[in-house]
């Protein structure tokens, strides 16, 4: 495969986002956003990928963390689907389970073509210190709708509410690294029988 890497920048009136992905990568990168919890899930994501990822984030944080969690999830989702590019000789579908103690989730995802988030996570408390725990869903469907993925995210069980957290965006980052994983048996070939994604 060629190099599959993709650097993206959204600027609105409340945010300034710089993005910066490769798919092949290690993990490394910096995660800078002003949301602490917020950077150490998009460590999570990115070491349990293994996609290196440099996130600089300036938002309306005066406000709340909202549109610099969605936003960011908007641009990552942009630098996805550009990084990811025809999904020729691909696994194309991606599956992972992750427990953290006694928090488990799973995340399923299909680079399909067609974005969708299936999300069904109750966190048992509303904030992890200052981070609205809603967010969480905000971020995937940015993410889900500008990558054009089919995003299922399910929380199985969970007395925690970082964990609940931790746990999707491990399970998350392993899932979209095994569906961008090269398939060797297909050769260059789109996973699909219509002959397009």
């Amino acid at each position: 495969m060629s190099e599959r890497r993709a650097t993206i920048e959204r600027d609105t009136l409340e945010t300034r986002i710089r993005v910066s992905l490769d798919l092949d990568g290690s993990g490394a990168g910096t995660r800078r956003t002003g949301v602490g919890f917020f950077d150490h899930m998009l460590d999570q994501l990115a070491r349990h990928g293994l996609f290196d990822l440099e996130v600089s984030a300036a938002g309306d944080l005066h406000i709340d963390a909202h549109h610099t969690v969605e936003d960011v999830g908007i641009a990552l989702g942009q630098a996805f689907a550009a990084a990811v590019g025809e999904k020729r000789g691909i696994v194309r579908y991606g599956h992972a389970f992750c427990p953290l103690d006694e928090a488990l989730s799973r995340v399923v995802v299909d680079l399909s073509g067609r974005p969708g988030l299936y999300y069904r996570v109750t966190f048992p408390t509303a904030r992890v210190g200052d981070f609205d725990t809603e967010l969480v869903r905000e971020f995937w469907q940015g993410f889900a709708s500008q990558a054009a993925v089919t995003l299922h995210m399910d929380s199985l069980q969970g007395d925690n509410a970082h964990h609940v957290a931790e746990t999707l965006f491990k399970a998350g980052g392993r899932a979209l690294r095994m569906a961008c994983s090269s398939d060797p048996r297909s050769g260059n070939e789109l996973p699909s029988t219509k002959g397009a994604l």
